[in-house]
């Protein structure tokens, strides 16, 4: 059997939605249509708000009607349908809501003196219905129409609350103590109980702002009056000063703070106010973005209201909805946070004027990401601190032309960009590398734009914005590369100049001209020694020396219709030079000593390692990674990069660096260093990949000169020698986190280290560019080996280790199955077999210790041969050994074996000289020289050749 108290409920929910009907007809309706007596329509204003409010009633009397249903379901069948199932009960926060709504949408009508405006011409409907709105009034009312209007839709709605909350609270007291519904009962009073406190200080706050606006002069009040707007405090009523701002009055809104000082209005949005205590009881702190000021109140206890009413808005603001139950009711006072998202226009003169600020703030100052917006399109997008650029960032920088942007992607430290960046400029040039106070600084590749009228690429080193120090210029137009030192954006101090036809100039460059005297190698092998023009024709005194030994001493010229010509002196007697005095002359060598050559990319590595490896530094000093130079240049409206977080892929640098420590013993070094270098994300890596970049820039193309085969042999050694520094770096700090230290390493062990361990891994990422300068430099050489192995090849096995006078009874032919039809004098590419096949894996492999250990398993498996040969074993005396190795070389028929012999000899341990593996190369070196010779390059079968003779 159903309550008195539901029955109660019932008949109270049936009133309020018959006048919520009836309100809505009397009132809302009617203030929607136009008056008819006034040709003038509503403004759009207030016909929004009170569209808004008839919304808002609307909703209001649905939540009603299904309050009401589910009330009227329980009285009908008591027994069946539980008290737990009133809607008053089992949804109440959906009620309350409907009642916030409704009165936040009256209160806005309410500050915007909505009512009043309507009823402003007091119309005769509005008169004729006087009667009916006061019988809507709970207490007589003799204002104005608008407030009657005001006052018929609000009270019945306050006393229908007061109402709920009452017969609630008896509805609980008839309650056992464990009826199922008691913990509801309890819960829909507290959220009616707070919607009470929630209206009274919603109508208090309204009438509050209403009041308000009679007291400001008109511009102030068309200004400030807002239908959103809330009075929370006035300066009339509880007094402060504010300094060094000058204001007459202060007023606090619900979102705004604002400051009066005659017609000037200075306002504040609450979601960018800080408040910081002062030291002075009296006394609080107010920071802004642009300004900072002072609250000074005549006492403690006033001080205390403003700091607490201010400290309050701002959380409501931030929250973005107004606190229920009430304002400020929590029994602890809120603290406002200091780091916020949120957006921003500067208003005063400066680098930032009215630029847009959107996202993380600290204090009133950006910090953390966010994007900065300019009205002439210049966009940042990245890490703040302190109110600057600080950290990875964006920027695009439009130019004067349509559509074009320069696009910025750096880290910037304090609002300068420094440290590593890459900006693709709308010229469509490419700028990689290094800043420094928003100048290129350091190491740094620019590309111009690929269909540029004068193609080039300049790697190397800046200082302030210009070329200075060690780089290299490739001009494609004039298809010629650059290669020495700069200065102020000019070539100045030593160089080279190697040209795509092949021709080398080295020589002293001054303010980007030639002076001095020069040296120039041609294609053909002349050399020559003296002056020249900007396109390196000869000029001035100069001698030449030709290919075979003349010599032309003189002075040189050239002019339009004359070509080349010289008055000099012709030596024809003199003797024929060194084949190699002029074909292998190295350029470069000494004029740029290897150790300085390319400081700017081992300099911020060393910068990151001496930091003690930050986390925050390694993306800044090493780089970021960008999977391909064609992503670059992608449409610059996709304001992105292409680049991995520190902490992708490789780990974070704790990461890196614990795995150090795991990974010291020899073994597990080598298997450690070779993934490190192998990975464009880990520290080693990164600096392998930058300097393989400066190879390629100096060695590749144009580069790839036989001159040029000196500098780049020495700097393969130089950058394994500084990434071994770069590891021992590394586990040096390793080391000091975990409070260890790291052991002195003497000249050998480094040495050792250098060439035993990281050489080998480091090789293979030079090779190609590297191995191709050998091959030109051995072209000739390797030609006529060639051609002495094309001869060999011809003989069969027997007639060859007779024409090399190999001893008959070292000859294998124990080996040799043949068929009947078969002779040994006709077999070919039978003996020493297995010598043979274990040779040709000397070109397999890049690493100089395994071609090494390639000849020593070539020479075991001929001393093997031979052994069971002879049916003993057999230690081969060099006069048996080099036919013998001829013969396998001359099967093996290695392509430029030159280029691999002289490569492996230079790159190879130095643990290695005079010992086996030194004797074996030098062994091999020998057999390709004698390939070489005349005698070897035009044998005939029918021939013969005494070996002895030539041993």
């Amino acid at each position: 059997m159903c309550s008195p108290e539901e029955t109660a409920l019932l008949r109270l929910e049936e009133i309020f939605s018959a006048t919520l009907a009836y309100t809505t007809s009397l009132i809302l309706q009617p203030l929607l249509e136009a008056d008819p007596e006034s040709p003038e329509p509503h403004s759009q204003e207030c016909l929004h708000l009170v569209q808004h409010l008839h919304t808002s009633a609307q909703q209001l009397w649905d939540v009603t009607e299904q309050s009401l249903r589910s009330l009227g379901a329980r009285l009908h069948s008591p027994s069946c349908v539980g008290l737990e199932t009133l809607e008053l009960l089992c949804r109440p926060d959906r009620v309350v809501q409907a009642h916030k709504e409704y009165i936040e949408a009256y209160t806005d009508c309410m500050v915007a003196q909505t009512f009043q405006k309507s009823t402003k011409k007091r119309s005769r409907y509005w008169q004729s219905q006087r009667k009916a709105l006061r019988q809507l009034l709970w207490l007589t009312s003799e204002g104005s129409m608008g407030t009657a209007l005001g006052q018929a839709l609000s009270q019945p709605h306050a006393r229908h609350v007061q109402q709920y909350v009452l017969l609630l609270l008896s509805l609980r007291d008839t309650l056992e103590e464990h009826h199922p519904a008691q913990e509801l009962v309890m819960h829909a009073v507290t959220l009616f109980g707070d919607l009470q406190s929630f209206m009274r200080q919603a109508l208090d706050q309204a009438e509050a702002t209403q009041a308000l606006w009679h007291t400001l002069s008109s511009r102030p009040r068309d200004v400030l009056c807002t239908p959103s707007h809330r009075l929370l405090q006035d300066s009339y009523d509880v007094p402060v000063t504010v300094t060094p701002l000058r204001a007459e009055r202060v007023l606090l809104f619900d979102d705004t703070l604002v400051l009066l000082q005659g017609h000037n209005i200075r306002t504040f949005d609450l979601k960018l106010v800080w408040v910081d205590p002062g030291e002075d009881r009296c006394m609080f702190h107010i920071l802004t973005p642009e300004e900072e000021f002072s609250f000074c109140a005549m006492d403690p206890q006033s001080q205390a209201v403003w700091q607490g009413k201010v400290t309050l808005a701002v959380c409501q603001a931030l929250r973005g909805k107004k606190d229920f139950p009430v304002l400020g009711s929590g029994l602890e006072s809120p603290v406002s946070p200091a780091c916020r998202c949120v957006a921003y226009t500067f208003r005063h003169e400066g680098r930032l004027f009215q630029a847009t600020y959107e996202g993380e703030w600290y204090r009133a100052k950006p910090h953390g990401t966010g994007t900065l917006k300019w009205p002439n399109g210049q966009n940042h997008v990245g890490d703040f601190s302190q109110g600057l650029e600080h950290g990875f960032g964006i920027r695009l920088v439009p130019q004067a032309s349509e559509d074009k942007f320069d696009c910025y992607k750096c880290h910037w430290r304090e609002g300068i960009m420094c440290d590593y960046g890459i900006c693709e400029y709308g010229t469509d040039e490419v700028y990689r590398g290094y800043f420094q106070k928003g100048l290129r600084h350091g190491f740094g590749i620019l590309d111009s734009a690929p269909q540029a009228p004068q193609p080039f690429r300049y790697t190397g080193h800046w200082k302030r914005g210009q070329r200075n120090g060690y780089g290299i210029e490739e001009d494609r137009d004039r298809g010629e590369r650059y290669i020495g030192m700069w200065q102020a954006d000019q070539r100045h101090g030593p160089g080279v100049v190697v040209t795509q036809s092949g021709v080398c100039y080295q020589g002293t460059f001054l303010g980007d001209k030639m002076v001095g005297p020069g040296i120039l190698l041609c294609e053909d092998d002349s050399l020559y020694e003296g002056t020249f023009t900007r396109d390196l024709t000869f000029s001035g005194k100069g001698k030449v020396t030709f290919p075979n030994g003349f010599t032309l001493e003189g002075a040189f010229g050239s002019g339009v219709g004359k070509g080349l010509y010289t008055q000099g002196v012709l030596d024809t007697a003199a003797l024929p030079p060194d084949p190699s005095s002029a074909r292998k002359r190295q350029l470069g060598l000494g004029a740029f000593p290897v150790e300085s050559r390319w400081q700017g990319v081992y300099g911020p590595f060393r910068d990151f390692v001496g930091a003690g490896c930050p986390r925050h530094l390694q993306e800044a000093l090493l780089g970021f990674d960008v999977p391909s130079s064609r992503q670059l240049r992608r449409p610059q409206e996709y304001l992105c990069c292409e680049r991995s977080h520190p902490e992708d892929g490789a780990g974070s640098t704790e990461d890196t660096l614990q795995e150090l420590l795991r990974h010291q013993e020899p073994k597990a070094l080598q298997k450690y260093l070779r993934k490190a270098l192998s990975n464009s994300r880990h520290p080693l890596g990164k600096l392998l990949r930058t300097l393989m970049l400066t190879f390629q820039a100096t060695y590749a193309g144009i580069g790839a000169n036989k001159h040029l085969q000196g500098l780049a042999q020495e700097e393969v050694k130089q950058h394994a020698h500084e990434l071994w520094a770069a590891y021992r770096g590394l586990l040096k700090v390793a080391l000091q986190r975990n409070g260890q230290t790291l052991e002195n390493e003497d000249a050998d062990t480094r040495d050792f280290q250098v060439h035993g361990l990281l050489l080998p891994l480091v090789l293979p990422s030079f090779y190609s560019e590297l191995f191709t300068l050998y091959l030109l430099l051995h072209e000739r050489e390797d030609g006529l080996y060639s051609q002495g192995i094309a001869n060999l090849s011809l003989f069969p096995d027997t007639r060859l280790l007779e024409f090399l006078d190999v001893q008959k009874h070292l000859w294998p032919l124990k080996d040799l199955r043949l068929t009947s039809n078969q002779r040994h004098s006709l077999v070919r590419d039978k003996c020493f077999l297995s010598a043979t096949e274990c040779l040709q894996k000397f070109i397999t492999t890049v690493d100089p210790r395994e071609k090494l250990e390639v000849l020593e398993k070539t020479y075991g498996e001929i001393e093997a041969t031979v052994s069971r040969v002879l049916g003993r074993e057999h230690k081969l005396p060099m006069d048996d050994l080099l036919p013998l190795l001829i013969y396998v070389v001359s099967r093996a028929r290695i392509q430029h074996l030159g280029a691999e012999i002289h490569l492996t000899r230079d790159m190879m341990d130095p643990i290695h000289t005079g010992g086996l593996c030194d004797f074996l190369l030098t062994a091999l070196e020998s057999c390709y020289e004698h390939i070489q010779k005349e005698d070897m390059r035009l044998c005939r079968l029918p021939g013969r050749w005494v070996s002895r003779e030539r041993w």
